[in-house]
């Protein structure tokens, strides 16, 4: 089950993950995590698994047609 949660960015861009995320993840010792920027929000997850992560939880078509309604020019295409 997946659970939302609200975190503090700093003004350095900094966050924290909760201590039972990092153990989950396997990060207690610190690591490196992938963030895909979705267009309307950003997603956080263990490095190395974005792709099959983004096509499990948002199958293209449905990302670009997301993607396609927001009106935001660094989304544009070229």
């Amino acid at each position: 089950m997946a659970l939302t949660e609200r975190f503090k960015v700093s003004t350095s861009g900094q966050m924290s993950l909760p201590a039972r995320v990092r153990h989950r993840w396997n990060l207690d010792a610190g690591g490196e995590v992938d963030i895909i920027d979705l267009g309307f929000g950003v997603l956080t997850v263990p490095a190395g698994e974005a792709g099959r992560m983004l096509d499990q939880v948002l199958p293209a078509d449905v990302h670009y047609a997301a993607v396609a309604e927001e009106n935001d020019p660094d989304l544009a295409t070229r």
